[in-house]
């Protein structure tokens, strides 16, 4: 093993420019990254993000954070083959599942026959029933719900269901019932969703609403094994922070951790790191995409990256000589982008290890795979999944 222990960190959402394929998902000229730069008008400070070399896989660099002379990690970035752009097509092709199949979506709502059992198991009303800004939505029936006990079922650009109650009128526990049922009715043969999302919030009405942490996904199981699977069966330790456990359906993953925050995510993976394991960390920091992206915060991603470059400075600190850290995202969510839903970008790609003598440019990965084949090899896991290794260019 080159190395003892990786440490892969997923910054949800957060693209770095629009990947060959925008068009056909309408997302010509998103760049998530150069937007939030473009907003702070070179005020954006992330000196650790910059010597990693987060500017240098760009062909512009972000306005605040110039290219590095000599960045002391290796970067590239990746573009995604997966027919959607969303949370569980950009994991499961990280590691070694590629989303080939079209997943169901619903820009005019979801049909009776996944509603009234829905309503029926509940026995509740359904209200809303749309594509909708989850925060819209709140605002437009938080309070006849607290009225009333329906549930607030709704839909976006992804295949997802979502279903948001008040925590007071209908409690965590019978939300994640509620939820966990609706997931047994979408996968497949006729419908085959990506995710159903309890969206608990609280508030004491209109324009006072927030989203809690008790969010949850009931994410479709893994359609194969991934490279979390092959990692478990050759006796490697995996261990997923944030939404990662939920994406992957408990499935080749060994310990879980949810996060409260991205912070409280950050928190997770300090103490993770003072652990002797050998094996795959993988972890989700969310915030960027459920916080900022979607509701067109720039000023709310850019503030949420400066507090991660901190945070890396502490993790950096902390590396050991046979460590690796991975840091990508999962798709883009341009915060000034037209709409509210995910955005079709390459991601960012940086790798450092203490014990690198010579950083170089990666390139541009033409599949998420490479990110989980490069671990798999690292540990000498020999398999036929998808993905092309940069191991042998972490010098």
């Amino acid at each position: 093993m080159k190395y003892n222990r990786i440490f892969g960190l997923v910054m949800d959402s957060i693209g770095t420019g629009a990947a060959p394929d925008a068009a056909k998902f309408g997302d010509e000229g998103s760049d998530t990254l150069g937007t939030i730069g473009k907003f702070f008008d070179g005020k954006l400070h992330l000196p650790n993000f910059a010597k990693l070399g987060i500017s240098n896989l760009r062909d512009t660099p972000i306005e605040g954070v110039p290219a590095a002379e000599h960045p002391i990690g290796c970067f590239g970035k990746m573009e995604e083959v997966s027919v959607s752009k969303d949370s569980m097509s950009g994991h499961w092709e990280m590691m070694g599942l590629p989303v080939t199949q079209q997943l169901s979506f619903f820009p005019n709502g979801f049909p009776d026959d996944i509603l009234d059992p829905i309503s029926k198991f509940s026995g509740r009303k359904i209200v809303g029933n749309r594509p909708e800004s989850g925060t819209q939505i709140l605002e437009e029936l938080g309070e006849h719900q607290m009225k009333t006990g329906d549930l607030i079922i709704y839909t976006s650009g992804d295949s997802v269901l979502q279903i948001a109650a008040h925590e007071d009128i209908i409690p965590v526990k019978e939300l994640y019932r509620i939820s966990e049922y609706a997931r047994s009715l979408v996968n497949g043969p006729k419908y085959i969703v990506g995710r159903i999302i309890a969206r608990p919030y609280v508030g004491s009405g209109k324009g006072h609403f927030t989203r809690t942490a008790n969010r949850h996904d009931f994410t479709l199981k893994p359609l194969g094994p991934t490279d979390l699977d092959k990692l478990q069966e050759a006796g490697f330790k995996t261990i997923g922070i944030g939404k990662v456990n939920d994406i992957f359906s408990g499935q080749g993953i060994d310990e879980g951790y949810h996060n409260q925050s991205n912070m409280d995510g950050m928190d997770h993976l300090d103490h993770v790191m003072t652990q002797d394991f050998t094996g795959f960390c993988f972890t989700n920091l969310v915030d960027f995409d459920a916080m900022y992206g979607h509701r067109r915060n720039p000023e709310g991603d850019g503030k949420a990256l400066m507090d991660l470059d901190r945070r890396l400075g502490t993790v950096i600190d902390n590396m050991r000589d046979d460590d690796l850290l991975m840091i990508t995202a999962d798709h883009g969510n341009d915060p000034c982008f037209k709409g509210t839903d995910h955005t079709r970008e390459y991601v960012p790609l940086l790798a450092y290890s203490p014990s690198m003598k010579h950083p170089q440019s990666l390139g541009t990965r033409t599949t998420f795979s490479d990110y989980g084949a490069t671990v798999l090899d690292n540990f000498g896991v020999e398999t036929d999944m998808p993905g092309t290794s940069f191991l042998s260019e972490l010098n």
